[in-house]
C-alpha cells in the first residue's frame, strides 16, 4: 500500500509540474511562441491596411504605393496602424486644391514631427506636402530625390539634411548638399534650406553638439552660393531646448513641433508672397 501511495503522489507531482497544455517549456519554444504571435498580429495588421487602401481613390492608393517602397521597415509599420486606427499623421494623401500653391518638406524624423503643425499654420494657404520617407542623410537625398519630387510642379520646397549627416566628412557632407541644391533649382520651386535643429552630446550613439553647428556653418555656405535663403530652426529652437526638446534626445515634445511648425509656415508664407 505505502508502495502504490508513493507511486501515485509521484504520478501526481509530475503531472503538477508538467506545463498546461500550449506552454512553452523552454526559451526557444518562448521566443517561438512569441515570434509567431508578433508575425500573426503584423499579419492582421496588413490585411486590415490592405483592405483599407483597396477603398482609397486611385491617386491615393499610387501614394500609399510609393509609401510601401519608402518608409522601410521601422515607420511603415507605424502609418499602417495609424492608416486602420483613422488616425492622420505627416504621409496622409494630400488632395490638392488647385487654387493653392503647393509646398514640398524635405527631411529626417523632425522634419516629420514638424509636418503637420506646419499644415495647420498654412490651412487655406497652400497644400502642404512632405516627402515620402524619413529623408535621411544626402547620400539617401541624391538616391532618393526624384521619387520625392514626383510628377507636380512645386511653388515652395522647403528641406534639410543634418541630424544624419553629422559624422559624414564635411568634403563628402558639401559635395553632396551642392548635387541636391542643383537638382531642387531644376524645378523651378523657390527654394527654403532649414538649419538642422540642435542634438544633444551623446558619446553612445557617437553624436556630438559640436557636429551639427559644423553641419550647419557648411550649409550656411552652399545656400549663400545659391542665393537660398535659411530658415534658422536652430537659431530659433536653441533659448528653449530645455523646455521643449526630449532630455538627451534629437527629438521634441508635442510643443517643440508646434513651435517649430509655426517658424516653418511663417517661413513658407514669405515666400508665397
Amino acid at each position: 500500500m505505502k508502495s502504490l501511495f508513493a507511486l501515485l503522489c509521484l504520478s501526481s507531482a509530475l503531472l503538477a509540474a508538467e506545463p498546461p497544455k500550449g506552454e512553452p517549456t523552454n526559451a526557444a519554444e518562448a521566443a517561438a511562441q512569441v515570434a509567431a504571435k508578433k508575425a500573426a498580429q503584423e499579419k492582421s495588421i496588413d490585411e486590415r491596411y490592405q483592405a483599407w487602401v483597396a477603398k482609397l481613390s486611385p491617386e491615393a492608393q499610387a501614394w500609399e504605393k510609393v509609401l510601401q517602397g519608402q518608409l522601410g521597415n521601422f515607420y511603415l509599420p507605424l502609418h499602417k496602424r495609424d492608416k486602420i486606427a483613422g488616425k492622420s499623421n505627416a504621409w496622409d494623401f494630400v488632395k490638392d486644391d488647385p487654387k493653392l500653391p503647393r509646398v514640398l518638406l524635405i527631411g529626417d524624423s523632425v522634419s516629420r514631427g514638424y509636418t503637420q503643425p506646419t499644415r495647420q499654420v498654412l490651412a487655406g494657404k497652400a497644400n502642404v506636402h512632405r516627402a515620402p520617407a524619413n529623408c535621411g542623410p544626402t547620400a539617401s537625398g541624391l538616391k532618393n530625390l526624384d521619387v520625392w519630387l514626383g510628377e507636380g510642379k512645386w511653388d515652395v520646397i522647403h528641406f534639410n539634411f543634418g541630424i544624419h549627416d553629422r559624422a559624414t566628412p564635411a568634403a563628402d557632407y558639401v559635395k553632396r548638399l551642392e548635387e541636391l541644391v542643383v537638382r531642387l533649382e531644376k524645378t523651378g520651386a523657390s527654394l527654403i534650406w532649414a538649419s538642422t535643429t540642435p542634438i544633444p552630446d551623446n558619446p553612445a550613439q557617437k553624436q556630438t553638439a559640436a557636429s551639427i553647428v559644423e553641419k550647419n556653418a557648411l550649409a550656411a555656405e552652399v545656400m549663400k552660393k545659391h542665393g537660398i535663403p535659411t530658415d534658422d530652426l536652430f537659431g530659433a529652437i536653441t533659448p528653449r531646448l530645455a523646455d521643449l526638446q526630449n532630455p538627451n534626445d534629437v527629438h521634441f515634445k508635442g510643443e517643440g513641433y508646434d513651435f517649430l511648425g509655426a517658424q516653418v509656415g511663417e517661413a513658407i508664407l514669405l515666400r508665397l508672397k
